[in-house]
């Protein structure tokens, strides 16, 4: 039985690396954190929605690149309710390895529709826990005898599919201040036929546990809003070692409320589900609205901090540098961002 691993311990191998060690990614694997959301018929730990998110906090506040990667994979494994029961029990037993989905949300590639089957073509960028993936996901714009497919308001006709590993070459350049062992590499499909089983549009469920009822926008906006806060509390704890609770007042003030909006949420909508009650798109507006706004008042906060901290802040080999730097590459993933 292999030793359970100490925060410290995670948290020095995960310091300033490029990648996961082989005992961080154990530690991944026998805490089954790829599969949070999934079944348990599948393998997962199917969590709560609230108890997820408090998880994921947790890692965060662990290491950010660590925290990352579990939301964004563990968040992508959630499309496993997006694919029919069979295709996707069929997907968990083809590998003896635990399912690790990751991949790209932008629709960089094509897919080109010949009877069942599609032809996959592209680059796709910034996929997150490249190295570590069992199957990557893409978003491909559909083409048809080789003019574009459209949806009814004559936008492109976009759908997403699951690729195995081997169907894909990782391109290595991600070449970041932070978040370095995400490995958000991009990933290059060519000529690969997939069968229209491996397909699948978002919000469209086979599955009927509780999660696959939340919309994808209000499940994405809260699973990283806490990893934004999850950091936010790793840098604060490691600052509180260097200044005083009244200067780090305002940091404190702001996660509290922060974590409040979170759980707030979680339970609202928990309470929504079990009385298969649906989330309006007001409610969906708000959930977003409040988390850009939480983001950004933690985000002014730790500028406040940073220049408190002196010269040591600023050397790479301090813990609290690599938080800033985790913490300032996330903000670059614009989902929060007040437009």
């Amino acid at each position: 039985m292999k030793k359970k691993l100490s925060i410290q311990q995670i948290r020095e191998s995960c310091h300033n690396a490029t990648v996961f060690s082989t005992e961080v990614l154990e530690w991944i694997v026998s805490e089954n954190l790829w599969n949070l959301w999934v079944p348990k018929a599948y393998g997962g730990l199917e969590m709560p929605f609230g108890e997820g998110l408090k998880k994921l906090k947790s890692i965060a506040a662990i290491d950010g690149s660590l925290g990352w990667t579990v939301t964004l994979c563990s968040g992508a494994n959630y499309f496993i309710g997006n694919l029919e029961k069979e295709v996707a029990q069929e997907i968990v037993n083809s590998t003896q390895e635990p399912i690790c989905f990751g991949g790209s949300g932008g629709a960089f590639g094509t897919a080109e529709k010949e009877g069942n089957t599609y032809k996959i073509n592209g680059r796709w960028h910034y996929a997150t826990g490249a190295p570590y993936l069992s199957h990557f996901t893409i978003n491909a714009n559909i083409i048809e005898n080789g003019k574009p497919l459209q949806n009814e308001e004559g936008s492109p006709l976009i759908r997403s599919f699951v690729l195995p590993r081997d169907a894909v070459h990782i391109v290595e350049n991600w070449n970041t201040m932070g978040l370095l062992a995400t490995a958000t590499h991009s990933f290059d499909v060519r000529e690969e036929w997939i069968d229209e089983k491996y397909s699948f549009t978002y919000n469209h469920f086979f599955l009927e546990q509780a999660v696959f009822k939340i919309p994808f926008s209000v499940f994405a906006d809260l699973t990283l809003w806490v990893n934004y806060v999850g950091m936010g509390e790793h840098f604060l704890e490691n600052a509180s070692a260097h200044l005083s609770a009244e200067k780090l007042f305002h940091l404190s003030d702001i996660i509290s409320s922060a974590n409040a909006q979170i759980f707030s949420f979680a339970e609202e909508i928990e309470g929504k589900i079990a009385v298969a009650s649906t989330i309006a798109d007001e409610d969906i507006q708000s959930i977003h609205q409040k988390a850009v706004d939480s983001v950004l008042k933690l985000t002014a906060a730790i500028v406040e901090v940073y220049p408190l901290l002196g010269i040591k802040a600023s050397r790479e080999d301090q813990q609290i540098n690599q938080i800033f730097r985790d913490y300032f590459t996330a903000t670059q993933h614009h989902i929060f961002v007040d437009k």
